[in-house]
């Protein structure tokens, strides 16, 4: 018998549900931060194991930001500089 793998996601109102849909968009909850999973910054933070307790995922990028997250200034740079500049205002 196969055992469906369930994967913790963090919906727009940043609840956490379960999910047989594996996230797309990496986060950090202390940081309110959002980026891709194979952000080299996020990647060194782990290696570390400094990141893994704070580590959060989202079914997409539009889930993040409604959940209150701003982009990573590494790994997704020009929407990071968009997200600053209007803050900013």
């Amino acid at each position: 018998m196969s055992k469906t793998i369930l994967y913790r996601l963090i919906d727009r109102n940043g609840q956490t549900y379960c999910s047989a849909i594996k996230g797309t968009i990496g986060g950090h909850s202390g940081l309110k931060i959002y980026g891709r999973l194979d952000c080299p910054s996020a990647q060194r933070y782990l290696a570390k194991g400094l990141y893994s307790r704070y580590r959060v995922f989202f079914a997409d990028e539009a889930t993040a930001v409604a959940a209150g997250y701003r982009p990573c200034a590494i790994c997704m740079r020009e929407k990071y500089l968009i997200w600053k500049n209007n803050k900013s205002r």
